[in-house]
């Protein structure tokens, strides 16, 4: 499988458990959705799933982009007639492009809107290009980190509080009294507190923002959404709100632990009242282990509790959708895409990506998946 590149993008990636990182809005052209030949062919097999011969064309959040490279890596090793091509423009931009007929699946952090915004329904004006009802399945698990970068701190503990106050600019210094009580022993420079945000329309920031309505709502008055509401400096995608941070004493954003991990970023643990929680795929997993459905049927649309109190469970995560026609007008594209969906949710690209910053889908969320990816037509 070749993993073509579509202007400055990278290719998408995959998370396991939740959902991870962040997305852009910037609307970058995609390749037609309908390149490439989609004829099914037996040369080789992808785990257990038939290899195919052409190309698909997705397109949405950058939070899977990492992920992404993983899986694909290993799926070009099993298909080379298969070339998956994917634009991580953003989750907004991924819909766009999908309910628009542009490309054969979407990537997003936030499942498809069965409300009425700006006059429109995302869940509705995707069943009708489809011709069937679309499809939320969860692929990717992403944390996203509160991630750092303070001179002589190389451990730090922050509550919802008191990250909703450095958000909305009450907080400036590093040495301020409310962090300072939830990190004793500790000894905190006074350098200036430098928030970065995703300037682009982005599903790591509505899932940042729901976390923080929800944890933290007295310190948080905005709604959650795709578009910032906050203070700071704003940056585009994922890999700039971590460049920002990597540059700046005093810098910190919210973002996919990937990105945190790769610019070798400081991370926090959380406190959302049981006790400090460090960002790992164990703590994370406990976290969207408790995530209830909110689609019906195939349609796997989950529901984090962002205020849980579990000791020991990681609360900001996200988990991005891969979004998919449940019966395509064009048969054997559906047929790739299924087959490449399958291998994406297969134990062997589940562990490959745990290892890069993911965690993987746990065991209730696995088996749905793949009674949902068996169910596309």
């Amino acid at each position: 499988m070749k993993i073509q590149r579509l202007g400055a993008m990278a290719s998408l990636a995959l998370v396991g458990s939740i959902a991870l990182a962040g997305c852009g809005s910037d609307n970058n052209a995609s390749a037609d959705a309908g390149t490439g030949d989609s004829t099914a062919s037996s040369s080789g097999s992808a785990g257990t799933e038939d290899c195919f011969e052409g190309t698909l064309n997705a397109e949405g959040s950058s939070a899977q982009k990492n992920a992404f490279e993983e899986v694909g890596s290993k799926f070009s090793e099993k298909c080379s007639g298969a070339t998956i091509n994917y634009n991580p423009s953003g989750s907004g931009a991924g819909v766009k492009q999908f309910i628009g007929g542009q490309v054969d699946f979407a990537g997003s952090d936030s499942a498809l809107k069965t409300v009425e915004k700006d006059g429109k329904v995302e869940a509705t004006d995707a069943a009708t290009f489809c011709g069937s009802p679309a499809w939320n399945i969860p692929m990717v698990t992403g944390p996203i980190s509160v991630a750092y970068n303070l001179k002589g701190v190389d451990k730090l503990t922050l509550t919802p509080a008191v990250i909703g106050d450095i958000f909305q600019g009450k907080i400036t210094t590093w040495n301020d009294p409310k962090i300072a009580a939830v990190n004793s022993g500790v000894s905190l420079p006074a350098t200036a507190i430098k928030p970065f945000f995703r300037s682009d329309e982005s599903g790591t920031t509505e899932n940042f923002t729901k976390y923080l309505k929800a944890a933290a709502e007295a310190n948080w008055p905005g709604e959650p959404a795709k578009t910032w509401d906050g203070k700071g400096e704003g940056k585009g995608k994922s890999a700039g709100v971590t460049e920002g941070v990597k540059s700046t004493d005093g810098g910190i954003t919210y973002v996919e632990w990937s990105y945190a991990k790769d610019a070798d970023l400081g991370v926090a643990a959380i406190d959302n009242g049981a006790g400090a929680v460090e960002l790992t795929s164990e703590t994370v997993g406990k976290a969207i282990a408790t995530a209830k459905q909110t689609g019906t049927g195939n349609d796997l649309a989950l529901k984090l509790d962002y205020a849980t109190k579990e000791a020991g469970a990681y609360p900001i995560n996200l988990v991005t959708y891969e979004i998919v026609c449940s019966k395509g007008k064009d048969a054997a594209k559906q047929k790739n895409i299924k087959a490449f969906l399958k291998y994406f949710a297969s134990e062997e690209a589940q562990k490959a990506i745990e290892e890069i910053g993911y965690a993987p889908l746990p065991a209730d969320v696995q088996t749905k998946v793949a009674t949902a990816i068996d169910a596309i037509s």
